[in-house]
């Protein structure tokens, strides 16, 4: 922020927005250093915010206000950022996450309710592609997208509010079956399409060649 102010005398995003590039098509990551005029340009034109909470735990880089970007009519969907900033890309942590920090930035233990965020993790990312007509939700004529998560487990239980559960105890352990378009990808646990074997190979070569051996 400072560098910029100092090379431009604007913040990035009215640069952006000087640019033309501040839209309904804009997909803002991180979004950590927003003020209230700019959640409420993005706000106003309809742009999305892509959240990444443990990333930006991991690299000290800010957050994201949540809570006061979802009230002032922002669409924020969830993501994980990449592998050097994210090891896991577990979306299930990544919504406990969200939930808890959003309370916190906000310094209210009712910001983020469970289904706040899981629907950041699943309808809100799908506008923000465009394609809420398509994905992101359970409806009839959309892709046959689901995923199945045992909440047997002693970790879950008791069990009174399902959401709850998924969003604050629940692991990406236990989730045994994935169906992409209807296309069954994860059985039991195990993946259909892929072989583990070679799998691993894959990633211990790319490991090897990463560290020139």
């Amino acid at each position: 922020m400072e560098s910029a102010l100092a090379q431009n005398g604007q913040s990035p995003m009215q640069r952006l927005y000087d640019l033309g590039l501040i839209n309904g098509s804009l997909i803002a990551v991180h979004a950590t250093q927003l003020n209230d005029d700019e959640i409420a340009l993005l706000a106003q034109v309809g742009a999305t915010i892509v959240h990444c909470p443990e990333s930006n735990l991991k690299l000290a880089s800010g957050f994201c206000p949540v809570a006061h970007c979802l009230a002032a009519g922002v669409n924020v969907a969830l993501g994980t950022d990449g592998a050097a900033s994210n090891n896991d890309l577990d979306m299930l942590g990544e919504m406990r996450t969200a939930a808890l920090l959003g309370k916190a930035v906000a310094k209210n233990a009712s910001a983020i309710p469970a289904v706040t965020a899981l629907r950041m993790a699943t309808i809100n990312g799908a506008k923000a592609l465009g394609l809420a007509d398509k994905i992101g939700s359970l409806e009839i004529g959309k892709a046959a997208d689901v995923i199945a998560i045992d909440l047997s487990e002693l970790e879950t239980q008791p069990l009174y509010c399902p959401i709850s559960q998924i969003v604050y105890a629940a692991s990406r352990q236990q989730v045994t079956d994935v169906w992409v378009a209807g296309e069954h990808l994860l059985k039991s646990r195990k993946l259909t399409t892929f072989d583990m074997s070679e799998l691993n190979a894959i990633t211990a070569k790319w490991q090897a060649r990463l560290m020139g051996e």
